[in-house]
C-alpha cells in the first residue's frame, strides 16, 4: 500500500493522480483512503494537518504526486445582498463553533436543520446545495503548518 507522508502546496500541473475527499476526511491526518482511480493508500501526515482542495500529497521519495480534491457535500447556504444579514448569520453560527466557509455574499456550513431553523427564525434565508466545502482555517492557521516554535511565558 502506498504511504502518502508529505504534503506540498497546490500545483495541479505536476500530478499523476487525484483523491476526492469530503471535509470530514480531510480533517484527519492519518487514514486509509482510495485514489480516484482505485488504488488504496495510507495517508500519514503530522497530527493536526488539515488537507485543503488542491494540496498535493506524495511519498518520501516525491512520487507519485496526488492532488486532493474537495468533494461536493450537502451544505446549508446563506446568500444575501444585505451585509448586515450575513454578519448576523456569521455571528450566530460562530457562537456554535461550527466550521464555516465565508465567500463574498455567502456563508456555507454542513447541512444542519437545527441551524437552518435558527437562522430562519432570525429572518435569514437558507438553502441547500451540493458543493465542495472549504471552511475557514481559523485565526491560528487551523492545521496549515502553524507550529508553536516560540515559548509563551505567563508570569
Amino acid at each position: 500500500m502506498l504511504e502518502l507522508t508529505v504534503r506540498l502546496p497546490p500545483d495541479p500541473s505536476d500530478c499523476s493522480a487525484t483523491m476526492t475527499l469530503p471535509f470530514d476526511q480531510r480533517q484527519k491526518s492519518r487514514f486509509r483512503g482510495q485514489l480516484d482511480r482505485g488504488d488504496e493508500v495510507a495517508v500519514l501526515l503530522p497530527r493536526g494537518t488539515v488537507l485543503r482542495d488542491g494540496d498535493i500529497l506524495t511519498t518520501e521519495l516525491g512520487y507519485p504526486k496526488v492532488r486532493v480534491i474537495a468533494a461536493p457535500e450537502l451544505l446549508s447556504v446563506v446568500r444575501d445582498d444585505d451585509p448586515h444579514a450575513l454578519l448576523r448569520a456569521a455571528y450566530h453560527l460562530g457562537n456554535r463553533h461550527i466550521p464555516l466557509q465565508i465567500e463574498p455574499g455567502e456563508l456555507r456550513f454542513t447541512a444542519d436543520h437545527v441551524l437552518d431553523e435558527m437562522l430562519h427564525g432570525l429572518g435569514i434565508h437558507v438553502t441547500r446545495a451540493q458543493l465542495p466545502f472549504e471552511p475557514e482555517a481559523g485565526a491560528y492557521g487551523g492545521g496549515h503548518g502553524h507550529t508553536h516554535a516560540h515559548h509563551h511565558h505567563h508570569d
